[in-house]
């Protein structure tokens, strides 16, 4: 199938895309979605246009990165408008492939996504980046591109894309752009179409608990051993009673490269803020640079 929106063009199958692709001047930059777009894929889009010669974006809710009794059924679409959002922000080609387009031929494979999804949203969601990975590999190899452009508010998932990258020796580099957010502070997402107005209001919490630990963790590097555990660890507490009224996750300050949460401070490198929460049946992530991190 094939379609035209002005000079958007749209592909559903892998044949197509790589037809499409093939006529694509180089530089070629990806921006990899699910649809459901907001101003945060919007920057991405806006990026990648400003960085290269053609754009591509993708439209797929990959299934195989929901769990049992995760929202895939409930993830909004809204086709028509993204359609209208990445035709404004001058992408070329859309890549949006039906479960039958993806995995048609069955997949028997899957990439394991080794130990920077050992933690956190990978011990919650267990099989969520086996999908991500085995999903963005499959893409990469369909649409060849030169950069591909992902968000930093799904930190984890970027640093699980990094490894894939260079485990594999992909020739492609991955382009992290700054999370979008509301005056409050909370970071867009397209789950946040699900909040009520109460939900909303306190969805906020979770961006400013991460703030008070990036603000507290920024003056204690260098220190080590029992003390600063115990530092982070009062820290966090502290920043969890900010939560109300959301319900917990978790709370954790970790290296953005391995995910491992830290008890105590390294001297140097890059170090980051990350937590989860629900707003009702809502799960909110969001992280802050403690220091390091580039915009």
């Amino acid at each position: 199938m094939q379609q035209t929106a002005s000079r958007l063009r749209v592909v559903s199958t892998i044949a197509d895309a790589r037809a499409a692709r093939s006529a694509l001047a180089a530089p070629l930059g990806f921006v990899p979605t699910m649809g459901a777009l907001h101003a945060g894929h919007e920057a991405l889009a806006r990026r990648a246009r400003g960085q290269c010669a053609s754009v591509i974006a993708s439209i797929f809710v990959n299934p195989l990165q929901f769990g049992p009794g995760e929202d895939l059924e409930r993830y909004p679409r809204a086709f028509d408008a993204d359609l209208s959002l990445l035709e404004r922000c001058g992408v070329d080609l859309v890549f949006a492939p039906s479960i039958e387009d993806m995995f048609g031929g069955g997949l028997e494979l899957s990439v394991d996504p080794g130990g920077v999804a050992r933690h956190l949203e990978g011990e919650r969601r267990p099989g969520h980046f086996r999908g991500v990975a085995t999903v963005v590999l499959k893409l990469f190899n369909i649409l060849a591109p030169d950069l591909a452009y992902f968000g930093r508010k799904d930190a984890q998932q970027l640093a699980v894309v990094r490894r894939l990258v260079r485990d594999f020796d992909l020739p492609v580099t991955i382009v992290p752009c700054s999370t979008v957010r509301e005056a409050d502070g909370l970071a867009l997402s397209s789950r946040n179409a699900h909040l009520d107005a109460a939900q909303r209001a306190a969805a906020p919490n979770l961006h400013r608990a991460l703030a008070f630990i990036a603000n507290q963790c920024g003056g204690r590097a260098g220190e080590s051993g029992g003390r600063a555990g115990s530092s982070v660890d009062a820290i966090l507490r502290a920043a969890r009673a900010m939560l109300a009224p959301l319900r917990p996750d978790y709370l954790a300050v970790v290296d953005p490269a391995t995910f491992e949460p830290l008890t105590s401070l390294p001297e140097s490198g890059a170090l980051l803020a990350v937590g989860a929460a629900y707003a009702g049946a809502t799960r909110l992530i969001d992280n802050v640079d403690v220091r390091g991190q580039n915009p």
